[in-house]
């Protein structure tokens, strides 16, 4: 069970940050890294509970993690300028 709520937070993190990426706000990106953090706990669990194929198991977080920050640091990269052009004064 907890390996399918472990999983279905994973996909979900991967989209959180897909959709945070295309159009970002500060709440998409506290989902982005509730979920992360989520994934990061119940895989550490799995691994702890379970230690096998601990090799695989890591090259796999740290794809995923790859994935995840990819799209994560572009949504926070595309809000920082959002963030700057609204101070901007007009000239």
């Amino acid at each position: 069970m907890i390996l399918l709520m472990h999983i279905l937070i994973a996909l979900s993190s991967i989209v959180a940050s897909g959709v945070a990426a295309l159009a970002p706000t500060r709440i998409k990106l506290s989902l982005t890294y509730g979920l992360i953090g989520a994934t990061l706990a119940s895989g550490t669990y799995l691994v702890v509970s379970h230690p096998v194929h601990l090799t695989r198991t890591c090259l796999t977080g740290l794809v995923y993690l790859g994935v995840v920050m990819v799209g994560t640091l572009a949504a926070e990269r595309s809000l920082a300028r959002q963030a700057a052009r609204a101070n901007r004064p007009n000239v």
